[in-house]
């Protein structure tokens, strides 16, 4: 059976409304505006309340995917998640947003890609959409790493936010095409451990001796990961560029994982790429792992950034190691 054209027909977003700006962070530890704003480019993030969990990111931008797509939730035949945030260890945070969606005839599952999460679930939905296995599928990715970050360590605390991107993706019949995705991983090298979330798996059992340790909070080695982001990213840029058969300027939109400015700067000048036709979001959001490129990739189709017939790249990085990129002709 010949693959079937496979879009995406639908965005949505959410994020919380409570704001961590760099002014909050200075009275919690060693920093200022300045400081944040120079190495990172961030102003502000999001924090979930309390009681809020991922699934309920979630819900929030799979309903206003579902109605751009004009999509029920009922039609859904599978929803992939991509989270390192989840709700519980099990059952799946994909299970608790079928149950806040009501999409009674959807499979459900996660997917632990860290930054790369939107995209990998994506690949996943193309896939099954290509070969017939579904006609709908919901894919987001929304974190929580507010939950999980170290307050008293200034070179991270200062990164994270929470939120929450979603995509419906099926089959189409006009231009509209995703024609091309790519993911890797690197889970052997040293600098695979330069992003982790230690406690709470098999290898490290909840514990108070863990908890003493704070293996239940996010360690990253910042050095390791910028070198890593801007190979990795400049590569997926022009591999990309190269199989479609055309120069990377041609590419309308970059649409990346919002991660650091500086890391953007880097990896556009070293895919020779012009920094302005990144979509850019972090001053707002700051890192919001595999949500972030799912919340700009919808703030780009609602303000206008994206119209029909552009080229544009989804491309990301994250802890695995992993990175991952996606093609799409609007």
């Amino acid at each position: 059976m010949p693959l079937r054209k496979v879009g995406i027909t639908g965005t949505g977003s959410y994020v919380p409304e409570d704001k961590i700006t760099n002014a909050d962070l200075a009275k919690m530890v060693d920093t200022s505006d300045e400081w944040i704003t120079t190495r990172t480019g961030i102003k502000e993030r999001r924090r979930a309340k309390p009681g809020q969990a991922t699934s309920d990111l979630a819900y929030q931008a799979s309903v206003r995917a579902l109605e751009a797509a004009n999509c029920s939730a009922d039609e859904l035949d599978a929803i992939i998640l991509g989270t390192i945030t989840p709700d519980m260890n099990f059952p799946s945070t994909a299970c608790f947003l079928q149950k806040k969606l009501m999409a009674v005839n959807a499979s459900a599952q996660d997917i632990s890609a860290a930054c790369c999460g939107f995209i990998y679930a994506l690949r996943t939905a193309r896939a099954l959409g290509a070969t017939g296995d579904a006609n709908k599928v919901l894919i987001v990715s929304a974190e929580t790493l507010t939950k999980y970050t170290n307050y008293e360590d200034r070179g991270s605390c200062v990164l994270f936010g929470d939120g929450a991107g979603a995509a419906v993706i099926e089959p189409t019949d006009n231009s509209t095409e995703i024609l091309d995705t790519w993911a890797r991983a690197d889970g052997y090298s040293e600098a695979a451990m330069s992003m982790v979330l230690r406690n709470g798996g098999s290898q490290s059992p909840f514990s108070q001796e863990a908890l003493d340790n704070k293996e239940h909070l996010i360690i990253i080695r910042g050095r390791e990961v910028y070198k890593f982001a801007v190979v990795r990213m400049s590569e997926l840029i022009r591999d990309a560029a190269a199989r479609q058969n055309v120069p990377v300027t041609d590419i309308d939109w970059i649409v990346p994982h919002q991660a650091n400015l500086r890391i953007l700067q880097g990896v556009a000048e070293r895919a020779g790429y012009p920094v302005e036709r990144f979509y850019i979001n972090l001053q707002k959001y700051g890192n919001s792992s595999g949500a972030s490129v799912g919340i700009a990739l919808d703030e780009a189709v609602r303000d206008g950034s994206i119209k029909d017939d552009h080229l544009v790249l989804l491309c990301a990085f994250g802890g695995g190691l992993t990175w991952a990129s996606a093609t799409i002709r609007w």
